[in-house]
């Protein structure tokens, strides 16, 4: 029984604890003076690209410039994502940070320039400000009279509030005590949060919200009533009526869905958001810059990251390059491993894809190909990640195979050398299980090598010289 109890455990942490290709990153690698350190908070490498990035990390936490955008350009596998990823980390929960892929737009209900906007919107946060009045003090005494008629007539439904029931909290802080008259509602809220005498507790008066903030330090040698996690706090001083500041953070998006939907916030949830009317943003925007006069609301730009931004047409580029000039506009960090290629939807050719006016907004970071200890470095730190125990010399291996094939495929099979280590019931990693795995999966010179070789026995194969003797034969 408890080998099973254990399993359902394990079964629930691992689809917790998910492991994903950039899990190990944890921030940019910076010190205070925003010099990069060679192997920090899971990066490696890219040193001058880091220091870009932290100086773009600046201007975003600053938040007085709006509409700047940045391109990660560098080939496949140096670190573009990571980078993104490192920013984001590093801006803190506080910061929107909003991601998309450019073919995501494409297979979308919406129209390419409202997806865009709803991307825009997301990254653009609103910190709203308001005063409440809160009663707060430490619980003396809780009574509750329930009428002869509920509990002699017909019973309640299960969960209703009985008709009639009232009660009495008394409350008090260091300076003052008092009696509050309680309703039905407020009686259902103190018993769901099992509110008893000598809990220190605080009262929202509009919404009735009760909020336990821990045991009375004066009630701490009440050992019958304490569990072993309890917390203990001091008695409120002064007032018991107080008035605090709340501070709620949302998105411009979120508000723009809750006021252009019939079942308003949850439509949230659905991710079922449709196409947001031009008036609602408007009437939205106008409030908010209303609250930010008025000093109740100010806003938060955030980032957009758009991966792939190659994918992206002629008519997106045109929507950004006027979307990025709007003072709402947040940091657009877009991300690419092309080189010279066509502009999607035009016959033209331009560095990246992208149009050359909006290139010439861009501050431009590049990423260059890793070193052979850069590799060993990022193989030693997803080893740790993924919870592989790897002898020296098989490491040695995986960085040789690292740097002759890519730095994706040798990450790839550190989990399958942990398996084939399993199987022959070992606990180390050795180069016999990554010799092992290296032999069953092919990288892509290898897999391009089988093809070529073997090409004629595959079905709708193109030889040269037969598809030309084809054409021939049809004219």
């Amino acid at each position: 029984m408890a080998e099973l109890k254990r399993l359902s455990e394990s079964r629930d942490l691992t689809r917790i604890e998910r492991i994903g290709a950039h899990s190990h990153i944890r921030g940019l690698g910076l010190d205070s003076s925003l010099e990069a350190r060679d192997a920090s908070e899971g990066m490696v490498g890219q040193l001058p690209a880091r220091r870009a990035a932290g100086l773009i990390l600046q201007l975003i936490r600053q938040g007085k410039i709006a509409g700047r955008a940045v391109l990660l350009a560098g080939q496949p596998g140096t670190g573009k994502t990571a980078l993104a990823m490192g920013i984001a980390k590093s801006l803190g929960a506080e910061t929107p940070f909003a991601s998309v892929a450019a073919s995501e737009l494409f297979s979308l209900d919406l129209s390419k320039t409202e997806a865009l906007t709803q991307a825009f919107r997301r990254a653009i946060g609103v910190r709203i400000k308001e005063e409440a009045e809160i009663i707060e003090g430490e619980v003396v005494e809780i009574s509750i009279d329930r009428p002869l008629s509920a509990a002699v007539g017909s019973a309640a439904p299960s969960g209703a509030t009985a008709p009639g029931k009232t009660g009495r909290l008394t409350l008090k802080t260091t300076d003052m005590e008092t009696v509050y008259e309680l309703g039905g509602k407020m009686i259902e809220a103190l018993g769901k949060e099992k509110v008893q005498s000598g809990d220190v507790v605080a009262l929202d008066k509009a919404s009735g919200k009760v909020t336990k903030l821990g045991r009375s330090v004066g009630r701490s040698r009440d050992y019958d009533a304490v569990g072993p996690h309890t917390k203990f706090v001091k008695c409120p001083e002064g007032e018991l009526q107080k008035r605090k500041e709340v501070v709620h953070c949302v998105t411009l998006h979120e508000i723009d869905v809750i006021n252009s939907r019939t079942q308003g916030f949850l439509a949230l949830f659905t991710g079922d958001t449709g196409e947001i009317r031009a008036e609602v943003r408007e009437q939205i925007d106008t409030k908010v810059a209303e609250w930010r006069e008025e000093g109740k609301a100010e806003i938060v730009p955030g980032v957009l990251f758009i991966d792939e931004v190659h994918m992206l047409d002629i008519e997106c580029f045109s929507f950004l390059n006027r979307a990025l000039e709007n003072d709402m506009a947040p940091i657009l960090v877009i991300a690419t491993n092309r080189g010279i290629t066509s502009i999607r939807g035009t016959n033209y050719r331009s560095p990246h894809g992208i149009p050359p006016d909006f290139l010439d907004r861009l501050l431009i970071i590049t990423t260059q190909p890793y070193t052979e200890d850069d590799i060993r470095k990022i193989l030693g730190i997803r080893c740790d990640e993924e919870d592989v125990e790897m002898s020296a010399d098989a490491k040695v291996l995986l960085t040789k195979i690292g740097v002759e094939t890519s730095l994706r495929y040798a990450i790839h099979l550190i989990t399958s050398a942990a398996l084939a280590c399993q199987k022959r019931k070992g606990k180390v990693v050795e180069m016999e299980d990554i010799s092992r795995v290296y032999q069953l999966f092919l990288d892509v010179k290898r897999s391009t090598q089988y093809l070529m070789e073997y090409q004629s026995q595959y079905m709708f194969n193109e030889v040269p010289g037969e598809a030309d003797g084809n054409d021939a034969m049809q004219s």
